[in-house]
């Protein structure tokens, strides 16, 4: 019956096109805290392949048909997910919006766990926390402010409803707005808040204010990061969007940004250290509740501190390099036996689209995934944008058992890998991209 009515809930929402919203961190910019990339000490190995599969799907024109996530082990929704929803709510509550996603999408398929985004950087009055704090003058010094004198290039009233101005720098980037915007408001206009034009706002990491006996700390970690839904059965990680970065451009620069603020390199460099030494903070909260995030997987950054983002590819492609790379993978000491590796389907990418996600070489990267992965691993897709359909590889639910040993190249040179499973063989033969899954009882469903 629920699955009935969640298909119903959705059936005016399934067509939409791509939009523009999404997260912003595609590659791995940014830096984690060493800590944040060991393997989960709290947590046994998961080796069955229908539990280590990810995407990151969204439905921006209202809620995903929990039908079309059937088969993938965690679903990574995006703060844009049901857009057309919340963008008409008066005040707009894009976490209810998101969190009622998470029963249905939980609820329809069992062993199904959903992450969910949070911004580290820009801060979005569509998140009832957030908005709250906008609404309060207490809590000006946690956000960046325009500098006093203009001229200023982001407005800093609503183009509608023009007597809703603030002093607390904010752009219009990825923006709902009234008629039409990334997002379409109802009439009379978009509500952000009481006095709050929408857009996005900027969180001052620095900033030594206590408010209502609250740090700026305190209130990120245990009213915005774990509110109600972070602490949530139901949610178990995050994708937290964006960094600071100590000195340059930052993500998602909107045009004379810096400008606007008036922020000097010192002033940068000082957030940023406090941003990192939160950030700390939230991820080893995020370990201690047996959470993780998008952002600690290993997709082929070279720093071992290197954030993943969400532009993921697959780790092995075709041709020349195929044997050199799973020399380098198949080593005891290899980031994809030493942190949790995130590997993407073929052809990788986020450069978005529509309809369904092409898989253009899917017993490659299944098998490979297989020589190569450690206790922790994850096949999937990153970002590929709004209202797609992901297909699920039949070899996704076959039973390989656990590995026995690492893979091993056949003979000095020979460019064919295998590796033994308890209940399969995996072969890959790099001379003529040749995947061989053999297994070894007749039982090849979980």
């Amino acid at each position: 019956m629920f699955r009935l009515l969640a298909t119903l809930a959705t059936v005016a929402g399934t067509a939409s096109a791509v939009g523009l919203s999404g997260p912003r961190d595609l590659e791995a910019r940014g830096f984690l805290p060493l800590s944040a990339t060991l393997l989960p000490s709290n947590k046994p190995p998961r080796y069955q392949m229908n539990q280590s599969t990810i995407i990151m799907p969204c439905n921006n024109s209202g809620y995903m048909d929990p039908n079309r996530t059937v088969g993938w082990s965690i679903i990574d929704f995006d703060w844009s997910n049901g857009k057309a929803i919340w963008t008409k709510q008066r005040p707009m509550m894009d976490e209810v919006v998101l969190q009622n996603q998470v029963k249905m999408s939980t609820s329809s398929s069992l062993g199904q766990t959903v992450w969910v985004y949070r911004g580290s950087m820009w801060a979005y009055p569509w998140y009832t926390s957030v908005r709250k704090t906008l609404e309060d003058p207490a809590y000006e010094d946690w956000y960046l402010k325009f500098k006093p004198k203009g001229p200023w290039y982001s407005n800093k009233c609503d183009a509608v409803n023009t007597t809703d101005c603030s002093d607390l720098y904010h752009n219009q980037e990825q923006s709902p707005a009234y008629p039409h915007g990334d997002g379409d408001c109802g009439a009379p206009n978009c509500d952000c808040g009481n006095g709050v034009p929408c857009g996005f706002y900027i969180w001052n990491h620095s900033s030594t204010t206590v408010v209502h006996g609250q740090t700026f700390l305190e209130w990120f970690r245990d009213d915005y990061v774990f509110d109600y839904q972070g602490s949530s059965p139901l949610v178990s990680g995050m994708y937290f969007d964006d960094w600071w970065p100590e000195t340059g451009g930052f993500p998602d620069p909107y045009p004379h940004m810096a400008q606007d603020i008036g922020l000097t390199p010192a002033e940068q460099m000082r957030i940023s250290k406090s941003y990192q030494a939160n950030m700390e903070v939230i991820y080893a909260e995020m370990l201690k509740r047996g959470m993780f995030t998008w952002q600690q997987q290993w997709n082929g950054q070279s720093n071992p501190t290197a954030k993943n983002g969400c532009c993921t590819k697959p780790l092995v492609e075709k041709g020349s390099t195929c044997a050199a790379t799973l020399r380098k993978y198949c080593a005891a000491n290899s980031p994809s036996q030493t942190r949790v590796m995130n590997y993407a389907f073929s052809p990788g990418s986020c450069t978005g689209g529509s309809g369904l996600v092409p898989l253009t070489a899917p017993k490659q990267d299944i098998s490979i995934f297989l020589l190569i992965r450690g206790p922790y691993a994850f096949l999937g897709h990153g970002w590929l944008g709004c209202s797609r359909e992901y297909q699920v590889p039949e070899e996704i639910n076959w039973d390989y058992g656990t590995p026995v040993g690492l893979c091993k190249e056949t003979a000095a040179d020979s460019g064919v890998f295998t590796r033994e499973w308890t209940k399969a063989s995996v072969k890959m033969d790099c001379n003529t991209w040749t995947p061989t899954i053999t297994l070894k009882t007749n039982r090849t469903h979980v």
